[in-house]
């Protein structure tokens, strides 16, 4: 077990800001942690790190009791967090080996490793650029290799890609892939959904300070009661035609909204072909029509009732 966090309750004066909040994360895993803004996902962090004191609770990591002096560990853990943390009076190099060389006292080892943080982050070419001359990705990109060119096993992410482009946000991800391949356990916190579901092996959803739901992307979209969700583009529906696809065996909702109009069913059902033969029987003229199973994004809104961003 690399993680194990029990009955975890942090106080801000009449704020319950962590719950009696339990988990664990085991050796090998990419942990997802979603929640709301405000919902105890960085206090959490920040309490396993021990750089914030908690009211209850024991945490251990590497199953070691975590304290703030406890050095041999945090020396196998590396941070990444949101606001970019570099030295705009260092280059990208001098950055990367200063931030090695607070957990690797040795200057060829150190050297070795930093060559490789810059390599694996496809910074090569920018090794003699300082910060202020980066694009955002490049910046993002910079922040990781000085937070795992130590090598450490325990990893935390807390939204790696805010604001930053496709192709590089992209390579971020492939990058923590290639990270956990090379045997790092990795917590992860983003508030893109698609990110979760295409890198975390299991994934805990909190909100106000407790566990709302723990279970693999799968796991998670069957614990909800929506089903297909099919999406018809059309000029040329009418409200009555809209009332009777509302009476269809299996259907939940329907909205009709800027010549979209949306149909969900229930859980277990698949009712593509039924609205298909209502479509063409009724002869209503559509552009495009298509079949979506749950996303991540519907299980967080029904779990919590909360969109992500809140």
């Amino acid at each position: 077990m690399i993680v194990r966090v029990r009955d975890l309750v942090k106080r801000y004066g009449d704020i319950l800001a962590l719950d009696h909040l339990s988990f664990s994360i085991e050796e090998g895993e990419i942990f997802g942690l979603l929640g709301p803004n405000g919902s105890g996902k960085t206090t959490a962090i920040n309490c396993i790190l021990s750089l914030l004191k908690y009211d209850k609770g024991e945490i251990e990591i590497f199953g070691q009791p975590m304290r703030p002096d406890a050095y041999d560990i945090k020396r196998n853990i590396g941070i990444v967090m949101q606001n970019v943390a570099v030295y705009n009076e260092l280059t990208v190099y001098q950055n990367i080996d200063y931030f090695c060389g607070l957990y690797v006292k040795d200057k060829n080892t150190r050297k070795k490793l930093v060559d490789e943080a810059v390599e694996f982050t496809g910074l090569g070419e920018y090794i003699r650029f300082y910060p202020k001359k980066l694009s955002g990705g490049l910046l993002r990109r910079l922040n990781i290799a000085c937070g795992i060119a130590h090598k450490p096993k325990l990893i935390i992410l807390d939204e790696p890609t805010v604001a930053v482009d496709p192709q590089s946000r992209n390579r971020i991800l492939e990058g923590i892939l290639e990270l956990n391949r090379h045997g790092a356990t990795i917590i992860y916190t983003s508030h893109y959904m698609d990110e979760v579901e295409r890198i975390c092996s299991r994934i805990m959803i909190i909100d106000r300070g407790r566990e709302i739901a723990t279970g693999t992307s799968d796991e998670l979209k069957a614990m909800i009661s929506l089903g297909e969700k099919i999406t018809v583009e059309s000029y040329s529906i009418t409200e009555a035609q809209i009332s009777a696809i509302r009476e269809l065996h299996g259907i939940t909702s329907v909205e009709y909204k800027d010549n979209k109009l949306i149909i969900k069913s229930e859980k277990g059902t698949n009712n593509l072909e039924t609205v298909l033969d209502f479509i063409r029987k009724e002869n209503i003229h559509f552009g495009r029509i298509y079949s979506e199973m749950p996303t991540l994004n519907d299980v967080f809104l029904e779990i919590t009732g909360k969109e992500l961003r809140d």
